[in-house]
């Protein structure tokens, strides 16, 4: 395999999305039994953070760790990415001395134009487009809980964000159904719904789009960079809070997802969150695990 990107779910077939996750269980099984498993020693990630994080860095910098590698920390604040030198430069000097490179940044072109001229594998840790690691960490807290996601019913409620996208991404590739509810003037980018087909159903409210669903997701209601929108947010989305009653109109044995942090008694509320349905810390610990089997893919070219 040479220089493969995972710049979306996309980029991965759905033989090789379900072999990475098998791999993923199997890394997290050798590691709480502590078997030593170090397929990326000598190997080097750069990480570029443009927008802050607590998971996707922890995450990363603890997998490469785990898997023998190291992890290059970089911010706008130390580096020249801060100081206007052009991204596509950054990714020809940074790409000759690694083996990988992770961005995690705000508007979707950089992401591109890293991969486009990089020399080496280039994964999106987040753009305001999509956020393909999360999704993963979540098919494999489904997996773990329940098996083949083929078939069952997902509700997406509240923003069609960057976790709403690779949702829809997701439902193509593992193939299930996804009903999105979200207010007017924030449903998802129309081309990529569109890209679901039938698998993706649009909804004007929380309890439509949670009738009888398998698995319910949400996320904050305001992203980094919408902090200015906070108070109308707040105003648009109050009647798309996952609570009780929304998680009822789900089927009984339905799970909850957010990917974290959460804002309690906003998007969803505490007794949700603090739910048995809810798997939202599984979830959160398998961003290590989804990942390392990622990087293990990416940067040795096998799992």
């Amino acid at each position: 395999m040479s220089n493969r990107h995972f710049i979306s779910l996309l980029d991965l077939t759905s033989d090789e999305l379900k072999a990475l996750i098998a791999h993923a269980i199997d890394v997290k099984r050798r590691l709480k039994q502590g078997i030593s498993h170090t397929p990326l020693q000598g190997k080097l990630l750069a990480m570029i953070f443009e927008k802050s994080s607590t998971r996707t860095r922890v995450s990363f910098e603890a997998g490469m760790y785990q898997l023998g590698g190291h992890a290059i920390f970089m911010s706008p604040r130390d580096s020249h990415l801060g100081r206007g030198e052009p991204i596509e430069d950054s990714a020809r000097v940074i790409s000759s001395m690694v083996d990988g490179i992770l961005i995690r940044t705000f508007g979707h072109e950089r992401v591109e134009s890293m991969a486009q001229h990089s020399c080496k594998p280039v994964i999106n840790g987040l753009s305001d487009l999509l956020h393909p690691c999360q999704v993963l960490a979540d098919m494999q807290t489904w997996i773990e809980q329940r098996g083949d996601i083929a078939g069952a019913s997902v509700a997406w409620i509240g923003d069609g964000n960057n976790m709403c996208h690779s949702y829809i991404n997701a439902a193509i590739r593992f193939g299930f159904n996804l009903r999105i509810g979200c207010p007017a003037g924030h449903e998802p980018n129309d081309e990529l719904v569109r890209s679901g087909g039938d698998r993706i159903s649009l909804h004007e409210s929380a309890m439509a789009a949670a009738q009888d669903v398998d698995l319910v997701v949400t996320d904050v209601w305001a992203s980094m960079g919408q902090e200015d929108e906070q108070e109308q947010r707040l105003k648009s989305f109050a009647s798309f809070q996952v609570n009780s009653a929304v998680m009822q109109a789900a089927q009984a044995d339905a799970l909850f997802m957010h990917c974290l942090p959460a804002h309690r008694d906003e998007e969803v509320s505490t007794e949700v969150l603090e739910s048995p349905q809810s798997v939202v810390w599984q979830e959160a610990e398998n961003r290590l695990h989804a990942q390392k089997a990622l990087l293990e893919f990416l940067l040795a070219g096998s799992i």
